[in-house]
């Protein structure tokens, strides 16, 4: 897949494409059935996605709690698995923002993109102060010669599949919820970082991963997945959150204890998919109790594993 940064001096392999619309946070199954329609309208012509980074409610809304479900690399890995074959990441500030709606059409996706048909969903809206609609859209990318389809939204029995919906569930523990309208498991993606080396003083030596600008989903324990960076796969345990027992963090972090697995990870990229809550976190009387209660959760999280997902041999 084609990475661009800029919608302008693209080069012909840039241009010309059928250009999907959005954010596109967490690529879940709503997001995935706007390429398809992208893809189904015009077959023939290469399959783009034009979104923006950082997220604009990052530059509107800089002190709220971070709630990326997809940082850069991760969302573009999971575009180029749908099919994407041209990126546009376009770097979101506030000059950005001030381009109107008009400028957005004409400038952007005509002039710059070249896009030969456009789909978005029907709340999109786009443009200085969100000055423009899907019916604004319409008129003037008709005028311009552009094809447009609004896609319809793909709901399941509790209604449209949204990123809103995927945090909902990650924030109330249930990660198979979020998976089950992902299309896949949900993960965390970050660089390992040198502990206090507590986790080894108890028998469970960790990795551990800043949450950074990911959502953070429930605090607790849970049985993970992780994708080292040699593509091997690892089952392990997990407690996202602040350590209460040990010292409070100023932070959550994201703790992994790899089963069967004694390398070192420190500074390596990693991915880290939740797979089950096992148990809210709280705070243990002593560390004796701690230990305790950390074996049972990873004999827990190695019985669930095994059994729902083993691993090849």
């Amino acid at each position: 897949m084609e990475i661009y940064r800029d919608w302008r001096g693209l080069p012909e392999s840039g241009r010309g494409a059928a250009v999907a619309l959005g954010n596109f946070d967490g690529v879940h199954r709503g997001h995935v059935h706007v390429l398809r329609a992208a893809h189904g309208a015009e077959p023939q012509l290469p399959l783009a996605v034009l979104t923006f980074e950082p997220h604009p409610r990052e530059v509107f809304r800089p002190d709220d709690p971070p709630f990326r479900l997809t940082l850069e690399a991760a969302r573009a890995k999971a575009l180029a698995a749908a099919g994407v074959r041209i990126l546009y990441e376009m770097p979101f500030d506030e000059a950005f923002s001030e381009i109107s709606a008009e400028d957005f059409v004409a400038a952007v996706l005509h002039r710059g993109l070249g896009a030969r048909h456009l789909v978005c969903g029907p709340d999109f809206a786009f443009g200085h102060r969100r000055g423009g609609d899907v019916d604004f859209l319409a008129s003037r990318a008709e005028t311009l010669g552009i094809g447009l389809t609004v896609a319809t939204l793909l709901a399941d029995e509790a209604g449209p599949i949204s990123s809103s919906r995927v945090r909902r569930a990650l924030r109330d523990g249930y990660p198979e919820r979020a998976a089950r309208l992902l299309g896949r498991d949900w993960a965390i993606h970050g660089q390992v970082q040198r502990g206090d080396g507590r986790g080894h003083q108890l028998g469970f030596a960790t990795a551990n991963i800043p949450l950074g600008r990911h959502l953070e989903p429930a605090r607790g324990v849970y049985a993970v997945e992780a994708t080292l960076p040699d593509g091997r796969r690892a089952h392990g345990v997990a407690n996202i959150g602040r350590r209460p027992s040990v010292n409070t963090l100023p932070e959550s972090l994201l703790e992994v204890h790899l089963f069967d697995f004694d390398g070192d990870l420190y500074g390596a990229e990693v991915e880290v998919a939740l797979v089950t809550f096992l148990r809210p976190e709280h705070r243990f009387p002593g560390l004796d109790e701690l230990k305790a209660q950390i074996a049972a959760d990873a004999a827990e999280a190695r019985r669930l594993l095994d059994q729902a997902r083993p691993l090849s041999p």
